[in-house]
Parts: structure tokens; C-alpha cells; sequence
């Protein structure tokens, strides 16, 4: 009998162990996968990064075969993309069905994609797009959805549109959630598209970002954009209900905007939340552990918000630095990532939400290319062409880490055009030729980073594709090296 109970207490501890140990993140918890970058990690390796640390739902940008061909098989959880420029194409309804032929049903067998959704669009109803998609992205999403029903997966896979948090707002006169309606200009669309959704039972998509609240915006209470209380409460008047955070402020505004239009219980799908890690004077390891440490722990309790309390479904963003995103919203566009360009991770962190931080798994059997780095040639003689060298390099390479409030903002002049030289020999794949800069640039096998500024060794990628100029970048860095010179 004592036997037999030691042996029970054993195996209860053994499933504890393991239980701890199983790296489940928490319930309704995905990642966006985004693939705008110079270097991409194989698919392969991405899925596994997924798999090893509890990842199992994910967001995708598009519908790309070989992302598609790494998911299968497996059991994660994925919502599938159209992008906004195909968005015009999905308006015809032949075209729509063969898009679900090759992108859905194609993987629709035992062994294939776990699809749950398809996403119709990114944002589309931006303002700052000028009305471009506002006539065509409801019927793609009609069209989408009627093609799955049609295709017998329209139960089980649900067509959606992530939205911005600007579709909907409270007045200027009543800024509170529980005032919350649909943006004017949209809102008889945003009205037949939410019926649209219910008549299919799927949900309503929105990104939010506390991040955004803060850039740009120094009246902005900075404790408000997180999670851990210290913020001083805002007071809605009419509910009495009081926020202490942005994110729960601005979740319950599409709320009512709902209910104003009698669908106040719509399922509601996060499909974007995060913080960047560089690029912004807000933007850094610090912030970003604490954003997620308050944000996983209040998914992990169920805790919702004050208007909708319990299960909400959530997709970090991102997965991981996309270095060829536009930086027109702001430079930190390239560093969303929870981990690095090369899979590894940035800080400690929770997926189970129970605050046990530690530093996730990163990507195995990573292959980089060899210890090189390029830098600012010490005997360079004739300094007159530094700033229009050191544009060109911004222009075609990532250099947002050394903007102001950045992690290699702590840079001398010298210092930063071996960072600007460096990015853009490593996106070069380290060919000779990119490391001379009309004589202003050397090749070393030291390693040059300094304090909190890594210059990057870049992965050897089967895929690579050429970074869209950034001109604005290259420009304000080449103005400064200019006066720095002076």
C-alpha cells in the first residue's frame, strides 16, 4: 500500500515536470509571421522556432507555398493572407474561388494546413490610403467567404479583414470607450461588413497599438501603455468604469462601436498587438519585456476587459525583425520582433503567462555568413563624400538603429558610418565590392559592436531580395555626418 502511494506521488510529479516543461503558451495565443526582410530564415526552421517554444497559432501576410508547405503537418494554427494589392482581384467572384483553390482547399487533407482564417486585406481603411480599397475589400470578402462556403470548409474557416484602431473612435466632446462608433466616413460600410461577419459567424479582426499611442506623442501618459497599474485611472463617466490602460480603453471603444449597431457580442480576434524593441526613443528590451510581461499575464488569467471579460484571442506582433519593411510610419517598423533577423531572442519572456521569464528557444542550426565586418577606413584621406556614401548605404540597408533614442545612437561620428558601411555590406551578402565606398571603407575580421549597438553578422539565406530604398533615412544621416565633420 506505501508502495503504491509512492509510486502515484512519483508519477504526479513526473507529470508536473513535464507539464512545466511543455512550453504551451497561453490559450488563443498566435504570432504574426512577417517575411519583409533582405535575409529570410527557411521556412523549415521557423516552423520549428514555432513548435519548440509553444507557439501554436500563427498569422501570415500572404499564402506563400513554401510557408505553407513547412505548416503542414503540423498542428499549429493558421490564418492565411490576401494582400491589399490583390484585393481588386478578389472582387471577381471566379477569380476568388480559384484563389481558395490554390491557397485553401489545396491543403484541406489529413496532413495538410491547420486553416482557421483568411485574411482579407491588411488595414485597408487607413486613412492615410486615401479611400484606395474602401469600394473593393467588402466584396473580396464576400467573395472569399462565399467561396469557402462553397468549397465545403466554410464551417471550420472563416473569412475576415484586419482593421486599424482608427475605424472606429469616440467623440472629441466624450472621449470615453462606452461612446465608441464607427468612423463617419466608413460607417455604413463598416456596418454591412459587421453584418456580413455575423451572418458567417466570424469575427471582428482589429489591430491595436499601444506603442502608436505613445510615438509622437509626449502628452501621452506613459505608464498608460501598460499593463501593471501604475497609470492614474481614466474615468468613463457613463459606465463608471475605470481604465487604467490604453489597450483595455481602446478594445472596449470598438466594443461599443459594435453595439451601436446591434452586434455587441461579435467575436472579436486581436490579429496585431506588440512592441518594437528599436528605432524610437520608446522603443527598446526595457519597455518591450514590460509591455508583454503584463500583457500574457492577463491573458493567462482569462481577464479580458472591463466591457467584454474572459477569453480573448491574440496575435503578438511580430515574430521576428523584418529589416525591408517601409519605415514610413516610423523607423521602428523593421523591429517588432520578439526575436531577432536570425531567430534568436531579444529578452526574457512567458508564453504561458504565469511570469516564469525566461529567455525563449531560438532558431537552430542558424548558418551565417563568415566573421566580416566592414567599417570606417582610419587612414581615409578625403572626407568630402562620407555623407553622400553614407546615404547611399541607408538608402539600400537598414539603418534605423542609429536614429535618436536608438540602440547605437551612442555612436561617434566614425562609429556611425562603420554602422551604416557594415548594413550595408552584410545585405550584400559581404561581397568584396560593397565594402569600399570610394576608399572610406575597410573589411575586418574584428568584431566592431559596441556597448548596446550590434553590428550584425547577416544570415546566409537561400532567399534574398534587394531592400526598398529608404531615402530618408540615408538623407537625415548623411546631413548629420555632415555637420558632425564640420
Amino acid at each position: 500500500m506505501e508502495r503504491g502511494y509512492v509510486m502515484m506521488m512519483l508519477v504526479c510529479v513526473v507529470m508536473v515536470v513535464l507539464g512545466c516543461w511543455s512550453g504551451d503558451g497561453v490559450e488563443g495565443l498566435g504570432v504574426n509571421w512577417g517575411t519583409m526582410a533582405t535575409h529570410k530564415l527557411p521556412p523549415d526552421t521557423v516552423v520549428q522556432l514555432l513548435k519548440d517554444n509553444g507557439i501554436q497559432k500563427v498569422k501570415l501576410f500572404d499564402a506563400e507555398q513554401s510557408t505553407m508547405s513547412a505548416l503542414a503537418g503540423t498542428s499549429i494554427e493558421v490564418m492565411v493572407a490576401i494582400p491589399n494589392d490583390q484585393l481588386q482581384a478578389m472582387t471577381s467572384y471566379p477569380r476568388a474561388k480559384e484563389w481558395v483553390r490554390r491557397n485553401v482547399t489545396r491543403y484541406n487533407f489529413n496532413g495538410g494546413v491547420n486553416i482557421k482564417y483568411v485574411a482579407v486585406g491588411n488595414e485597408p481603411f487607413l486613412t492615410s490610403y486615401n479611400g484606395s480599397f474602401l469600394n473593393i475589400t467588402f466584396p473580396a470578402l464576400q467573395n472569399i467567404q462565399n467561396a469557402l462556403n462553397e468549397a465545403g470548409v466554410g464551417d471550420t474557416i472563416k473569412a475576415t479583414v484586419p482593421l486599424n484602431a482608427d475605424v472606429y473612435n469616440s467623440p472629441e466632446t466624450n472621449p470615453v470607450p462606452s461612446a465608441g462608433t464607427f468612423r463617419s466616413d466608413i460607417s455604413q460600410l463598416m456596418t454591412e461588413i459587421v453584418q456580413f461577419l455575423d451572418k458567417n459567424k466570424a469575427p471582428f479582426t482589429i489591430n491595436i497599438y499601444p506603442f502608436l499611442s505613445l510615438y509622437g506623442n509626449d502628452d501621452f501618459p506613459f505608464n498608460y501603455a501598460f499593463f501593471d497599474g501604475d497609470a492614474t485611472p481614466i474615468v468613463d463617466a457613463t459606465t463608471g468604469i475605470q481604465y487604467t490602460n490604453v489597450f483595455d480603453a481602446n478594445f472596449d471603444t470598438l466594443v461599443s462601436s459594435l453595439k451601436a449597431v446591434g452586434y455587441g457580442d461579435m467575436a472579436i480576434v486581436v490579429g496585431e498587438v506588440g512592441w518594437p524593441t528599436n528605432g524610437d526613443k520608446n522603443a527598446n528590451v526595457g519597455n518591450a519585456y514590460r509591455f508583454y510581461n503584463g500583457l500574457l499575464a492577463r491573458l493567462a488569467a482569462n481577464k479580458g476587459t472591463p466591457l467584454r471579460p474572459g477569453f480573448i484571442e491574440i496575435y503578438l506582433f511580430g515574430l521576428i525583425d523584418e529589416d525591408a519593411k517601409s519605415i514610413a510610419p516610423g523607423s521602428f517598423e523593421r523591429h517588432w520582433g520578439i526575436f531577432s533577423y536570425d531567430g534568436q531572442p531579444k529578452f526574457p519572456i512567458d508564453v504561458s503567462g504565469q511570469g516564469q521569464n525566461k529567455l525563449l528557444m531560438g532558431a537552430k542550426n542558424v548558418q551565417y555568413l563568415e566573421k566580416k565586418w566592414c567599417m570606417f577606413n582610419p587612414n581615409a584621406k578625403d572626407m568630402s563624400k562620407l555623407a553622400d556614401n553614407i546615404n547611399y548605404a541607408c538608402t539600400f540597408a537598414d539603418c534605423t538603429a542609429l536614429e535618436y533614442g536608438s540602440s547605437c545612437n551612442i555612436l561617434d561620428a566614425n562609429g556611425n558610418a562603420s554602422y551604416a558601411f557594415n548594413m550595408y555590406y552584410q545585405v550584400q551578402n559581404q561581397d568584396d565590392l560593397s565594402c569600399n565606398f570610394e576608399g572610406l571603407a575597410t573589411v575586418t575580421t574584428q568584431n566592431i559592436s559596441q556597448g548596446t549597438c550590434n553590428f550584425i553578422i547577416q544570415i546566409a539565406s537561400s532567399s534574398t531580395f534587394s531592400l526598398r530604398p529608404s531615402p530618408l533615412v540615408g538623407i537625415v544621416l548623411g546631413v548629420l555626418f555632415s555637420i558632425l565633420l564640420l
